[in-house]
């Protein structure tokens, strides 16, 4: 359809064949065609403005079946349900028992096994339970036991960056810390968190987490709970038997980086905590702890993806410092101390890793990391005639390649030499599958 300014233009340019007794008809034709055209869009113009304006639809009325009475309206149990398939083969050496150095072995998981295994696969469900509130469950399988690692609930609807949550779940401090072994960038756990946890550091408590309304990421967090599990022991008293503390800031440096970086601070208690060493007779003694342990960690991570689009090459560099301070008192039995022999406990010991992981191509990643612990100073009050105090140091390099053919799966070559304990020089090889099946959320930073 012409405008009428088209229109004019295009009879104007005819006018020269009409005759001059013809020009004032034709004028008042087109003035007549004009104001037709103007009022029918004007008319048009007024019908959309009123179809804009009416977004409100009426539905019609569904009945409700004779008989039944009308319910409120209800989120259906709808979870995520995720399970993850982790296992493989781990070449040993037929060792007795494998420790590390300098360090109370606590914290330690449990031997690998040597061989195949289907190890650490994990039941994972998760959901909102209404506006208000999120829940989420990690359930560990190990050779016919269940354990559950997390067991927790989340608000949603707090508001100005606050975040509450409340159960079983992994502490918020460090990097590696929240990450579950199928989440690992290697087969194994580091030295630094073996030493200091075991695996990782979870509590059974509350955590309040408040991330700031700012262009630079900036989240600070702080945890009370019982503090049963390594460092810490279970007191069987009411009350507080933990708490941490922990910040993180990062941001984006052009389109192709990312980075994060934090502190964080636990403070744990323990009570006859056991543990085991070995005397100047080469015998292996049992001690029990009872006193403070306070741990600060330093954490950084740094990403880069080309133009941000980590799907054909991609790098991440992370690392990790510890420095951890106990006091208290010592127990030592057997051995060279005989029935028992109290005395005080005084140790400050460091250590960290530092770990590089690249893309080199789309599927494929190789990485390395470098593991380091130093025991620092040691004072076992009178227990320093029975004990000595070796000045090693802990180490292990990493390398490793995996291949991930989808989002879901992937498969992993390990080599490692392990260097924690003083004499032993042990090359290790692992191979690693890890599946996963159903809906599972994304991995944090």
């Amino acid at each position: 359809m012409l405008r009428p300014a088209l229109m004019v233009a295009a009879l104007a340019a005819a006018l020269p064949a009409y005759a001059d007794t013809d020009l004032d008809a034709l004028r008042a034709e087109i003035q007549e065609m004009k104001t037709s055209y103007e009022a029918r869009i004007q008319a048009l113009e007024s019908r959309l403005q009123a179809a804009e304006s009416n977004t409100a639809v009426t539905l019609p009325a569904i009945a409700t079946p004779q008989g039944e009475t009308a319910q409120p309206a209800r989120n259906a149990f709808n979870p995520e349900i995720s399970f993850i398939l982790q296992g493989g083969y781990a070449h040993l050496k037929d060792l007795p028992e494998r420790h590390i150095t300098g360090f109370l072995p606590d914290g330690t998981p449990e031997e690998t096994t040597r061989g195949f295994s289907a190890n650490e696969s994990e039941l994972v469900l998760s959901a909102s339970i209404d506006p208000y509130f999120r829940g989420y469950l990690n359930a560990v399988l190990n050779d016919g036991s269940i354990g559950v690692e997390e067991a927790w609930f989340q608000t949603l609807a707090l508001g100005r960056g606050l975040t509450l949550k409340g159960g079983r779940f992994r502490s918020g401090m460090g990097y590696q810390n929240e990450q579950h072994p199928h989440a690992w960038d290697f087969a194994t756990n580091n030295l630094m968190y073996e030493a200091l946890f075991g695996e990782g550091y979870g509590n059974d408590g509350l955590q309040l987490n408040w991330v700031a309304p700012t262009e630079l990421f900036t989240e600070l967090g702080a945890e009370i709970g019982r503090g049963a599990n390594f460092p810490g022991t279970d007191r069987n008293q009411n009350g507080i038997g933990s708490y941490t503390l922990y910040g993180h800031v990062g941001g984006d440096v052009g389109n192709s980086h990312s980075w994060r970086g934090g502190v964080s601070y636990l403070s744990a208690r323990a009570t006859d905590r056991s543990g085991s060493f070995m005397d100047f007779a080469d015998i292996s003694v049992d001690t029990s702890f009872t006193g403070d342990s306070q741990t600060w960690l330093a954490d950084f991570v740094w990403k880069w993806a080309p133009r941000g689009n980590a799907s054909v090459n991609n790098f991440k560099f992370a690392a990790e410092l510890f420095r951890r301070e106990e006091d208290g008192s010592l127990n030592c039995t057997g051995g060279m101390c005989g029935a028992g022999s109290p005395g005080t406990y005084q140790t400050t010991q460091y250590g960290g890793y530092a770990q590089g992981v690249y893309q080199f191509m789309p599927r494929w990643r190789t990485g390395y990391r470098y593991d380091l612990l130093d025991p620092g100073s040691r004072d076992y009050g009178i227990n320093n005639a029975y004990l000595p105090r070796s000045n090693y140091r802990p180490t292990r390099h990493a390398l490793m390649v995996d291949y991930s053919p989808s989002e879901f799966s992937r498969l992993r070559l390990q080599y490692t030499k392990d260097r924690a304990s003083e004499g032993q020089d042990e090359n290790q090889w692992y191979v690693q599958y890890i599946y996963s099946l159903g809906s599972h959320g994304a991995h944090a930073f």
